[in-house]
């Protein structure tokens, strides 16, 4: 009962901030509104007080006119009355339009931005931080000495052999696997031109370079990769275009792991928008029979070839989560 309090206590803070906002930001647009209102109501009365000066001019020499119709130089002393015309600044009276579309504009991408932090909110709360395995990087593979961050170089290093390290694939594993429950975890792919992201089973093969060790090309393994700026999900050499994507690539990868119930799902972790789903229900184009995992799950990634104009740097890494 007292953890709920405290998550009572957080929602109330955050509703306490949203509304002294909102009562802020109506009485900025009713103060507009009534400074508007009352220069129209200037301009009105304005021009009332002349139409009335016109009135009385039309009255008299109406008067005039009936008295005596020669009175031309009567006719002409009421008709003095100077004509009003309307003034260039009567004229730009109106509401502040362009600042009213700046807030709606403003309103909604702090709407989207809150939407998506709530949707992170609830991934997050499965997250685990997540280093590589050293034993399993290609030699082409180097990592920092905190265990998340990759860097390719187009040199070999000096590692020597091992049988969990891969030879001729540049990928690289996680060293926790999942192996129960949810997980989430995040790769930050905004340094690389052409990468693979997703889940293996130990098995995966290490040696060689055919389907067995590469990612998404087995039935061991699950991934989504950019390859010529093209996004596509892979599963038992199968794969699928993934949706959501916009207009361009994700720079961070979100991974959501369910155990226990075969799912699997890929977001651009930046718009918390779903890049692929994977379960047994929902994806045929895949083999329906595997999705019920049968063991360990490790994080992995890989280092695709780029094209020949997308020569830059080669950077993964494993986003640290333990805050937003």
């Amino acid at each position: 009962e007292m953890m709920k309090q405290q998550v009572r206590e957080h929602f109330e803070n955050m509703r306490h901030v949203l509304q002294q906002d909102e009562h802020a930001v109506l009485d900025s647009l009713e103060l507009d509104l009534k400074r508007t209102r009352t220069r129209l109501d200037q301009v009105l009365k304005n021009w009332m007080n002349h139409q009335e000066q016109v009135s009385k001019s039309i009255s008299a020499i109406q008067g005039a006119l009936s008295r005596n119709p020669t009175a031309e130089e009567d006719r002409k002393s009421h008709s003095d009355t100077i004509p009003k015309k309307p003034d260039a600044s009567e004229m730009e009276i109106r509401l502040n339009k362009e600042r009213f579309e700046k807030l709606l504009k403003t309103l909604s991408s702090i709407s989207k931005s809150l939407k998506v932090q709530l949707q992170r909110k609830t991934l997050l709360l499965d997250s685990s931080p997540t280093v590589i395995d050293r034993q399993t990087c290609h030699n082409q593979i180097t990592v920092t000495s905190e265990g998340r961050s990759l860097f390719f170089s187009s040199s070999p290093g000096s590692t020597p052999e091992h049988p969990l390290r891969f030879d001729k694939v540049c990928c690289a594993l996680g060293s926790t696997p999942v192996s129960a429950g949810q997980n989430y975890w995040e790769v930050d792919v905004r340094c690389c031109s052409a990468w693979a992201v997703g889940v293996a089973y130990g098995r995966l093969e290490r040696k060689g370079q055919d389907k067995g060790a590469k990612l998404g090309r087995n039935r061991n393994s699950w991934c989504i990769e950019l390859r010529n700026r093209n996004l596509s999900a892979w599963h038992n050499n199968r794969h699928v275009v993934c949706q959501g994507v916009g207009q361009s690539p994700p720079r961070r990868v979100g991974v959501w792991v369910n155990y226990d119930k075969g799912q699997l799902m890929f977001y651009d972790a930046d718009r918390m928008v779903v890049l692929q789903r994977f379960s047994a229900a929902i994806t045929p184009v895949f083999d329906r029979a595997h999705h019920q995992f049968t063991e360990p799950l490790y994080p992995a990634i890989r280092f695709l070839k780029p094209t020949e104009n997308q020569n830059g740097p080669n950077h993964l890494k494993f986003s640290h989560l333990d805050s937003f």
